[in-house]
């Protein structure tokens, strides 16, 4: 049975401008990220609610609220928008697959360590791909690729992802850091959990998904988590190597972020802690069927 689409009472454009307005909180801001006039947004949002039949909006003069109906129904058009982005999206790259813009997510406790490595070679392999690359945390990301602001994203697979689709790229081991003199860095070989218990731990602060796969360690090897929590990386092995305590470390950052200092660095005994990093895209993506390219390139920077 072929569906009637001819007489929607309502058109894209106005879900646009609505969502536009949710996301603003205000018609003037909206009509300025829209670059159309107020009046002229203000009608046609006027137009969507006389079709729907329910207000979206409450107008006074301290700002715009979202009603119940309109919290539903924003919400609603905004997965609408970015499946009709999709469809352009879609059809352009059967064109081909591997050109134009792709934005690219990652976090912060890989970004600086993985880009100098993996960016050559994505430009070298795929030269009609513009590459867009955002720095944020899972939760940030997570929610950017749900709205259809990311298109794929490098994450840790221990995070929560929801629903996204992903494919494994590499295993990233966790290392002790000490600060030389420290009697856990005068031993040779891995670590024992036994040797780590009572010991002052510094983590990251809340919201980077590394703090949450460490702390899972830390707590079953009886590590002690100090108040202070490091914004990033850096700050937090600037603090170990001042001698306040000890951390855990992605391997993969180990060897920039001890340069110089005095710190010992040394594995953990098996079965240590890590993460794994992967390719994560929403699952109704357009380029789906070309991120499996871009994975295996990743792949082989990762393993050089």
């Amino acid at each position: 049975m072929t569906m009637d689409f001819t007489h929607l009472p309502f058109t894209l454009r106005q879900l646009q401008y609505a969502v536009a307005v949710a996301d603003e909180r205000s018609f003037r801001r909206a009509a300025e990220a829209c670059h159309v006039s107020q009046p002229s947004l203000s009608a046609q949002v006027a137009e969507l609610e006389g079709a729907l039949g329910v207000q979206l909006f409450e107008r006074d003069r301290t700002g715009v609220l979202l009603t119940q109906a309109g919290e539903a129904l924003v919400e609603r058009s905004r997965r609408l928008l970015v499946e009709a982005r999709d469809v352009g999206e879609l059809a352009r790259r059967f064109v081909d697959p591997l050109s134009g813009m792709l934005r690219f997510g990652v976090i912060p406790t890989l970004g600086p360590y993985l880009l100098p490595e993996i960016v050559p070679g994505l430009r070298k392999a795929f030269p009609k791909l513009t590459l867009l690359w955002t720095e944020a945390k899972t939760g940030s990301i997570v929610e950017a690729l749900g709205r259809g602001e990311l298109d794929v994203a490098i994450l840790a697979r221990e995070a929560e992802l929801g629903d996204l689709e992903h494919v494994e790229l590499s295993v990233d081991p966790f290392v002790l850091a000490a600060p030389r003199g420290h009697r856990l860095s005068r031993a040779k070989g891995p670590v024992s959990i036994d040797e780590l218990a009572g010991e002052r731990v510094l983590l990251l602060d809340d919201g980077h998904c590394f703090r949450d796969q460490a702390l899972s360690f830390c707590s079953s090897a009886r590590l002690d988590e100090l108040n202070f929590r490091a914004t990033s990386l850096p700050t937090l092995v600037q603090m170990v190597a001042s001698g306040l305590g000890v951390t855990l470390l992605p391997a993969i950052a180990v060897a920039t972020e001890t340069r110089g200092l005095r710190l010992a660095v040394r594995e953990i005994a098996s079965p240590a802690p890590g993460r794994t990093i992967v390719l994560a895209w929403r699952r109704r993506s357009p380029f789906g069927h070309a991120f499996g390219s871009i994975a295996e390139r990743l792949r082989e920077s990762l393993a050089a």
